[in-house]
């Protein structure tokens, strides 16, 4: 029974350093004006962010400043803030000061990391980001069940907006990015999932390619399902965003010596999920992909006259009909997408 209750106590303590050490430190909430009053003590301060659900707990914040040295370094003045930002953030902020200019970069969810290279630049972080994208000691994919170290960190990188200080690094929001899709995955459900033999990898797969294809919230359970059924019948999924990642093509039309791309990443032409994910998901197509919607779908083409819906159907004959349909709207527009948005 010692052993048992000293068991509980090392869990007790390792949750509680979890806790401490390592909480969220994503792109928190709506943003909090917070002002210290010069001479303001610890407790005042940590209540008064615990009160402005800046942060969860007074008491951790006070025992995380004073772990590392800063609970007499917290400077006086006007602050702008989230609300739920991780205690070292927080700390970033008042030991510097409220003059220390901020950078907020907004990383949009499904973008692979070469396209996100050109926006972190613009907003002024230093560093080549596709380079410190590609690997990172905080993070080794084939802890989620990847098979193989992949080729960069496309999957991981969870999108959201970051603040930063000005003349940070790349390497630095980095860091923030994995450790928020760590806090992220941590608390998703996977169990369905992993009855169907899929790993948390696969699922960060599923999600990057649902978050590609679906314009409409509503649609990514339903086209997670077909990425599901199609898995489990052998088929080869189809997905031309797979192709676009291969390729580097986001934007024009694919050629049919793209669609014809000897690659693993071509699920037209390969079974199964492609090596990794081909982008980085948001949370609401990471749930869509760990638990699909249960319809019996097995194909998807887009809405001629729509933002980007699309025409769901389980038999070859149905999609066949929905093909035709938006083949011949795109023709009446001239070779163009038969969109409307």
């Amino acid at each position: 029974m010692k052993g048992v209750a000293r068991a509980a106590v090392a869990l007790a303590v390792v949750a509680f350093a979890i806790a401490l050490l390592q909480p969220f430190a994503g792109d928190g909430g709506d943003r909090v004006r917070i002002v210290i009053p010069r001479g303001a003590g610890l407790g005042e301060i940590a209540d008064s962010l615990h009160d402005a659900r800046v942060i969860e707990s007074g008491s951790l914040f006070e025992l995380r400043a004073t772990l590392a040295g800063e609970r007499d370094d917290l400077k006086p003045g006007t602050y702008y803030l989230r609300e739920d930002m991780s205690y070292a953030d927080v700390l970033d902020r008042l030991t510097t000061g409220p003059g220390t200019e901020i950078v907020n970069v907004t990383l949009p969810e499904g973008l692979s990391r070469r396209e996100l290279g050109p926006l972190v630049s613009r907003a002024g972080v230093r560093g080549d980001y596709a380079r410190a994208s590609v690997s990172s000691r905080r993070l080794d994919p084939r802890r989620y069940g990847s098979e193989r170290r992949p080729a960069s960190l496309d999957g991981f990188l969870f999108p959201a907006t970051y603040e930063l200080r000005r003349g940070a690094g790349a390497r630095d929001l980095v860091a923030k990015q994995l450790a928020a899709f760590e806090e992220r995955i941590a608390d998703l459900d996977l169990g369905y999932a992993r009855r169907k033999n899929l790993t948390a990898f696969d699922v960060v797969t599923i999600a990057s390619m649902v978050e590609r294809e679906a314009r409409e919230p509503k649609e990514r359970p339903l086209i997670a399902a077909v990425i599901y059924n199609r898995l489990k019948q052998g088929i080869p999924l189809g997905i031309d965003a797979t192709v676009r990642y291969a390729t580097g093509n986001w934007s024009s039309p694919l050629t049919e010596s793209e669609l014809a791309l000897d690659s693993p990443y071509n699920t037209r032409k390969s079974a199964g999920l492609p090596p990794g994910p081909i982008g980085n998901p948001g949370l609401d197509s990471l749930r869509a992909a760990a638990r699909p919607a249960r319809v019996g779908y097995t194909y998807f083409v887009v809405k001629p006259g729509t933002c980007g819906e699309h025409a769901f159907s389980s038999t070859f004959e149905q999609f066949t009909q929905d093909r035709e349909r938006y083949q011949q709207a795109r023709e009446q527009a001239g070779g163009r997408s038969p969109t409307d948005c």
